[in-house]
């Protein structure tokens, strides 16, 4: 905007322009005093020099107290005379022309620094900002994506806006910053999401690749590995349920009660056993995988939902902004062919006026928009919550897959390889055992307390494993 005041003399700040700033900021009685006692500003914090066609930042070392600095739309070419403002928790220098960034090594309380469009070509000397949280930068010269690597340092920076840079039109710009930046949550005004990030790192942590050899790995399809394989299952919680996984981990500690397999008809019990057990985690697999696109297809329909509102949002911002800027500009021009006098006042004062309206239009607007945002995120909520009450209770053993089908199989099981035990133990009572019978078997049957004992640790360790995965997968669910 600073091309409103091309036909206004540059100004920098002096003692007459802070004064009036800080009458305009300040309090009324607050604004008396200071006229009184010149420029007693300590108790000043926060201060507005926006729209002042300002070239250079000068005389405000008094201002020591100073928290929040506004000095948007001028036209300052160097960041300078700040060195005294080491309270400063908020500085806008966004609309200059300022090309280099400096100035800032004292500044080490700073949260928030917006050098939105400006001529900046590299992004530097801001080493002693550990406190940085948000950081504007959008709309400036940067051409080069791996200088964002810079910003590894700001170990407290969470909001980054870099749209409108010339690098942001690489194809794999998004994916770049988010690997390299693993502590941000919101980029160029999207929340980052945590499962883009978990999944960028664990890739490049499992091979020595470069980030730039991993980012076209995943553009390529090659490691799409959200979409397919294991990577899927995870994110459904199914994983190990699509075969006999589970069932083979139910035998790992079999130990002593391995050896039962010799008694006749165990043998075939143990044979019809798993494809039974198999076919239930296969289902409970697919069940698992229809509610992961259930899912998918949920936060798809919320984040185009999201978009929409925030572009609708934007577009009536850009028209109320730039209806403005086009009254503004004539007024302007009418001011300069003025000069002074009561019809300049006039001007001047439509202008603060038109400035207020703006505001005022573009708060609603924002209180619209979230309006919109929080129906948006209720709605969300609720059809999540059904979506995964739905899985949970599924999973839990109500129809169409009961995962207690697995428990029950398993106690049917142990019921049938009880009774065969018992058989057995009396044709040993009445010394009817087969000659043939396995010698390992008959010391195992020589005290019937340890035969029952061994078969029911190996039952109950089952069950735990069972009951592992379900406690899994709901804990999964609800932690999604």
């Amino acid at each position: 905007m600073t091309q409103f005041f091309n036909n206004i003399e540059p100004n920098v700040i002096d003692d007459e322009m802070l004064q009036k700033a800080i009458e305009e900021k300040c309090p009324e009685d607050l604004g008396d005093i200071a006229r009184r006692e010149s420029i007693n500003v300590k108790v000043v914090t926060e201060i507005q020099f926006s729209f002042k066609n300002i070239l250079q930042i000068a005389n405000l070392w008094p201002l020591e107290n100073l928290t929040k600095l506004q000095l948007d739309n001028n036209v300052i070419e160097k960041i300078e005379g700040l060195e005294s403002l080491v309270h400063l928790v908020w500085l806008d220098l966004s609309f200059n022309n300022i090309e280099v960034i400096e100035g800032l090594d004292t500044l080490v309380k700073l949260q928030d620094l917006s050098l939105y469009n400006n001529r900046i070509s590299k992004i530097e000397h801001m080493d002693t900002l550990q406190e940085l949280q948000i950081f504007s930068i959008g709309k400036n010269n940067l051409t080069i994506l791996e200088d964002v690597i810079y910003l590894r340092r700001l170990k407290s920076l969470q909001t980054l806006n870099l749209s409108g840079n010339p690098f942001c039109r690489e194809e794999h710009y998004r994916l770049f910053v988010v690997a390299h930046l693993p502590s941000l949550v919101y980029l160029d005004f999207k929340l980052v999401r945590n499962s883009t990030v978990r999944f960028l790192h664990s890739l490049i942590g499992k091979s020595g690749k470069s980030i730039l050899q991993s980012l076209c790995f995943v553009a390529l399809g090659a490691g799409s590995l959200q979409k397919s394989g294991s990577q899927k299952h995870t994110a459904a919680f199914v994983e190990y349920l699509n075969g006999p996984f589970l069932y083979d981990s139910l035998h790992e500690e079999d130990g002593e009660a391995a050896k039962l397999v010799s008694l006749p008809g165990v043998e075939e019990l143990l044979q019809a056993y798993p494809s039974w057990f198999v076919l239930v985690c296969e289902n409970l697999y697919k069940y698992g995988l229809e509610e992961y696109e259930k899912r998918e297809a949920e936060v798809s329909k919320f984040y185009k939902r999201l978009h929409e509102i925030l572009a609708v949002n934007q577009q009536e911002s850009k028209r109320i902004i730039s209806d403005f800027e086009s009254r503004n500009q004539r007024r302007l021009d009418e001011l300069y062919q003025e000069g002074s006098g009561e019809i300049a006042d006039s001007k001047r004062a439509q202008g603060k006026e038109e400035i207020h309206q703006l505001w005022d239009a573009l708060m609603i607007l924002e209180a619209l928009v979230s309006n919109d945002l929080e129906e948006l995120l209720e709605d969300f909520k609720r059809s999540i919550d059904v979506i995964a009450s739905t899985f949970t209770e599924n999973v839990q053993g109500i129809y169409p897959f009961p995962s207690s089908q697995c428990r029950d199989l398993e106690n049917q099981h142990l019921e049938k390889v009880m009774e065969i035990v018992q058989a057995t133990l009396k044709k040993i009572e009445r010394f009817e055992l087969e000659e043939d019978f396995p010698d390992d078997l008959r010391m195992l049957f020589e005290d019937k307390t340890t035969v029952v004992n061994i078969i029911n640790v190996s039952h109950s360790i089952r069950l735990r494993k069972i009951d592992k995965r379900e406690s899994d997968m709901l804990s999964n669910t609800y932690q999604w």
